[in-house]
């Protein structure tokens, strides 16, 4: 295993048991609006390495663990840390745009990285299926329609924002390195921009 992934998932696993175990620990480190706009900035980095529970904690490592194969075959170690931690913070900082006025509002959690890693692969792997028969550019149209609708209706406990802001990282970071990606592979990038643009859109038009 490359041991860039393997740093970032031991950190996530031990930052996440530390927070399991020490409530205290866990409400310092959490994305917390209040404390944010407080100018605990430290926070939009802290949070990433959080995981609610045991099963939140797997769920994203083993996705991350099966998705970056893809990402660091193709750019590299660093580069792939560069796009792990820039997702991480473009999911909090999407996050923040959209929760600035409610103080009460906490998160934590690395799928907004595990997002823009996936993003990077479906960009880098034009055959790339997800679930095994999915075209990876289907699965990233539709998850990000997805996201959009359970943003706009707010039923849920999943962090839709930040995996919306972790794939729209994922996506520009790949395409800075690889802008040829745009011309040799536009039906994926198309396919990937057109939420962006709808969720930028709405927005702008206060309809959500």
């Amino acid at each position: 295993m490359n041991i860039v992934l393997l740093v970032i998932l031991a950190a996530n696993g031990l930052i996440s048991y530390k927070g399991f175990n020490d409530t205290h620990f866990f409400r310092k480190y959490e994305f917390h609006i209040g404390s944010i706009r407080s100018g605990e900035q430290f926070r939009m980095f802290s949070s990433g390495f959080l995981h609610v529970d045991l099963m939140h904690l797997l769920f994203n490592m083993f996705t991350l663990y099966m998705f970056a194969p893809f990402v660091i075959n193709s750019v590299g170690a660093m580069y792939f840390a560069y796009l792990y931690f820039g997702s991480l913070i473009a999911g909090n900082l999407l996050t923040l745009y959209f929760h600035k006025d409610e103080y009460y509002y906490r998160a934590v959690g690395a799928s907004g990285a595990v997002m823009g890693i996936i993003y990077s692969a479906i960009l880098l792997e034009p055959n790339l299926y997800m679930y095994g028969f999915i075209p990876g550019y289907i699965f990233g149209f539709a998850y990000l329609l997805f996201s959009i609708y359970g943003m706009k209706a707010k039923n849920d406990n999943i962090g839709h924002v930040a995996h919306f802001g972790g794939a729209i990282g994922g996506f520009v970071i790949t395409l800075v390195k690889f802008p040829f990606l745009i011309t040799e592979e536009p039906k994926t990038v198309i396919a990937l921009l057109v939420p962006i643009v709808i969720l930028f859109i709405m927005a702008k038009m206060k309809k959500i």
